[in-house]
Parts: structure tokens; C-alpha cells; sequence
């Protein structure tokens, strides 16, 4: 977004709406959330919705398939058409995807945004208590045989996935624009965790993520590692803008980039 755009942008909102852009350690105020939101669709998509684990769930891929992967959404929701054509992807490759709706019928609508209280919605849709519903449509896959998972989260997803790799229900993590991450998560991972950031990230700038490659490299038992993709912002990987041919190229790569971390990582730990 160019400079002229952000302030439009930061005028047409109200101060409630700029307070889902105010970092806690940060003067700077950040609009990439609202910048280029998806339509959310709940028909998108080639796979169907069902309950799981007691979470409507968006499933794509074979059921037959013992290889898992869980995508945990950004604030929108998992009825983002681009969130959902990435899980296709993914289940193209041979897993069983999910993508649960952690925020029961509750997330970010673009359209009423006007509406919208930040403290109140993150209060009632945080990171700990996504990550036990996580937990819990584990051990759901895990109970119809799937013997491995793997997971990706975006912004609000990545910040609850840094809590799962620090546990044993997961065999491989992708962390891609995460919201804010404690250092003591980053410090507590047990998995192979790769965390994939945009180099003009107003929420969690690469500065600090490169902190975080410091915190990773310490961990000399697990396979980790962080890239910073030039020339992107803040939720790039799943609401590029299908007309920006850098963009789009960029989301490709760290598309793919996931998809080959899941599949070394699960694939050679599950069952075949």
C-alpha cells in the first residue's frame, strides 16, 4: 500500500477501527488488515463442510488419506476463497485438509467493520484458547486414523500455531505473516517450524522476526527456519491481488514454499 493510500485509508476509519492496527510496542499505525479483504464465500471451494471435533470444518482431499493437514485462518474466517483454493492445493499433494472455523460463525467482516470491537472480538477468539480447539480437531483426525498432521496458520493462525509447535500433537508447522508472537512460544517449539514474513509488515516487522531466526537457530535438534519475502505486506500469501503479477508471483512462491515444508515433514513421518 503507497503512503497516499494508508493515510486515505487511516482517514475513512474511525478510532476504534485504527485501535485493530495499534501494536502494543509501536507508535505506528498499520492498515494491512483491512487491505485487500476477501469476499467471503461459503460455497468456495472444491471440497464440503462438516463438523468436526464440534467446529464447522471446510474438508478437501481423500478421506481415505492418513496424512493431515490443518490451516488456521486469519481473522476472516475459513470461508476465504483464496484460503479455501490453497487447501485444494494442498490436498492435491495427497493429505486430508481441514481448515475449522475457530471463530464460530464470528469472524472479521469486512463490510462491517464499522461495527467492530477489536478488544472485545480478540478477547473472545485468542490464540490459547484457538489453539485448544486445534488440539482437539487433532486428536478427531487422529481417532479416524490419520497418523500425521501438519499445519499452517496466517496472522491471527500463525500466532496460534507458534503454540502448537510447542507441543507434540503436530509433526510440522508453517507460520506465514504472523500477528504478535511471544518470544517464550517461539523458544518452546518442538517441531520443524518454518515462519514466512513480508518485508513491509507494519503488525510484526522483519526486524523482529529476524530475532525470532536467532531464537530458531539456537534449536540445533529441530529443523527451523525464517524467510522474509521482499517486496510484500502483511497478508500477501492468501490476499494478493489477482491483477499484480508481483504479487501473485510472490504468493506462489510462499504457497509452494508451505506445501514443500508439509510434505517433507508429514509425509516422512506418517504411516504409508
Amino acid at each position: 500500500m503507497s503512503k497516499a493510500a494508508d493515510l486515505r485509508l487511516r482517514n475513512s476509519l474511525s478510532s476504534q477501527e485504527l485501535s485493530w492496527f495499534l501494536p502494543d510496542e509501536c507508535g505506528d499505525v498499520s492498515l494491512q488488515c483491512f487491505e485487500n479483504p476477501p469476499v467471503l464465500s461459503s460455497p468456495a471451494g472444491a471440497g464440503h463442510v462438516e463438523e468436526l471435533a464440534g467446529l464447522k470444518t471446510y474438508i478437501t482431499g481423500s478421506p481415505d488419506s492418513n496424512l493431515a493437514v490443518l490451516l488456521l485462518a486469519d481473522a476472516f474466517g475459513f470461508e476465504a476463497p483464496k484460503l479455501r483454493k490453497f487447501a485444494d492445493r494442498v490436498a492435491s499433494a495427497g493429505f486430508l485438509v481441514v481448515v475449522p472455523d475457530f471463530f464460530y460463525g464470528d469472524a472479521v467482516d469486512p463490510e462491517k467493520r464499522h461495527e467492530l470491537d477489536r478488544d472485545a472480538w480478540l478477547k473472545s477468539h485468542s490464540p490459547d484458547k484457538g489453539s485448544e480447539d486445534a488440539v482437539r480437531v487433532i486428536m478427531a483426525l487422529k481417532s479416524k486414523g490419520v497418523s500425521a498432521v501438519g499445519a499452517a496458520g496466517f496472522c491471527w493462525g500463525g500466532m496460534t500455531l507458534a503454540k502448537l509447535a510447542g507441543l507434540d500433537d503436530l509433526q510440522a508447522a508453517v507460520i506465514l505473516h504472523p500477528g504478535e508472537i511471544p518470544k517464550d512460544d517461539i523458544r518452546a517449539i518442538k517441531i520443524p517450524t518454518a515462519i514466512l514474513g513480508a518485508e513491509h509488515d507494519h503488525i510484526f516487522p522483519a526486524a523482529e522476526l529476524k530475532k525470532f531466526e536467532e531464537l530458531l537457530a539456537a534449536k540445533s535438534e529441530v529443523e527451523c527456519y525464517v524467510k522474509i519475502f521482499p517486496g510484500v505486506a502483511h497478508g500477501w500469501s492468501i490476499r494478493f491481488k489477482d491483477e499484480d503479477e508481483f504479487a501473485l508471483q510472490s504468493a506462489e512462491e510462499a504457497q509452494q514454499e508451505t506445501l514443500d515444508w508439509l510434505v517433507k515433514h508429514v509425509k516422512s513421518q506418517g504411516k504409508q
